[in-house]
């Protein structure tokens, strides 16, 4: 009897960590060979898993962010409700309670099962192989392509993450059609820190999905203003999100002891173009943030056909 692809997708040999951490030109190549196996494969386990599977949705999230957001979608001019809720809590860093923490162990169960389907998935390089994250954009090779987390991702990213952005930094506009996502988890003794960087992002938001009593030590978030020198450390609470432009410089603390959980979403413009310095205070009319772009709703659609 020959293999489904779900079981083809589990006996695949991955590249070494070294081949990874070496950007190999036969990692890109098993990612590129092996990419409609491996959404085959999500999709197979998907269907296999749908009875007891959970399914994420936008009730994951807290209830004041998301009643607020829907009614911008209905009404733009009622978008101050969403503005109030953030929190600027560091030179053009803003602070949200994003998930209802009561609601993050399905979400925390959920991406447990993802992890358990035993499909390769590949994790982000930039911070050095992070054992526990993984890719979450279809631009990105070996990423999570389970249908049921892809419709959760688009609607994060189309629902939420833009319009809110366009709200606090009205120049992402035009520079807001891609995008980009991982998961990523740090763990005491293992991957512990990330140096001081920016992001290649117009755009970047940083969800915590550490549970409520889920403790840990260090990994604070330090924030640089290039303009004072200061900065600004901030912690994670469980659920809650940061967001600010991408050359907004900031680096994780060590973390010392238990583990810290977060996604990442990236927005950025066509050929990784991102606003300039002097493009921000641009005036744009609230009925033109509380749209998607429709460079970004092709690519849907195109998704939608191949994903759902």
């Amino acid at each position: 009897m020959s293999q489904s692809q779900l079981q083809r997708a589990r006996s695949l040999d991955l590249p070494s960590r070294e081949a990874m951490l070496q950007r190999a030109p036969s990692v890109q190549q098993f990612w590129d060979k092996n990419r409609h196996l491996l959404s085959d494969a999500w999709r197979e386990w998907e269907e296999s898993e749908q009875e007891c599977l959970f399914t994420p949705d936008d009730s994951l999230l807290g209830a004041n962010l998301r009643d607020a957001v829907v009614q911008a979608w209905e009404d733009p001019t009622k978008e101050s409700a969403v503005r109030d809720l953030w929190q600027e809590v560091s030179p053009g860093v803003f602070q949200c309670q994003f998930f209802d923490p009561e609601r993050l162990a399905d979400l925390r169960g959920y991406l447990e099962d993802l992890a358990n389907a035993k499909i390769p998935l590949r994790p982000p390089y930039g911070i050095v192989l992070n054992r526990r994250g993984a890719m979450l954009d279809p631009r990105s090779e070996g990423f999570l392509a389970a249908p049921g987390f892809q419709r959760f991702y688009r609607e994060l990213v189309e629902k939420y993450m833009r319009p809110i952005a366009r709200l606090l930094f009205p120049e992402v506009m035009g520079y807001d059609t891609q995008t980009f996502g991982f998961s990523i988890q740090y763990q005491a003794g293992m991957d512990t820190s990330l140096r001081l960087h920016t992001d290649a992002s117009a755009a970047t938001l940083n969800i915590n999905l550490n549970l409520p009593g889920e403790e840990f030590t260090g990994s604070e978030v330090d924030f640089y203003d290039p303009n004072t020198g200061r900065v600004k450390r901030l912690t994670f609470k469980p659920g809650s999100a940061m967001i600010h432009r991408g050359n907004v410089p900031h680096a994780a603390q060590p973390i010392t002891s238990g583990e810290r959980s977060n996604l990442v979403l990236w927005l950025y413009g066509d050929h990784m173009q991102i606003p300039q310095q002097a493009e921000q205070n641009v005036d744009i009319d609230a009925h033109l943030r509380w749209t998607v772009p429709s460079l970004a709703l092709n690519r849907n659609e195109r998704n939608i056909r191949c994903y759902d």
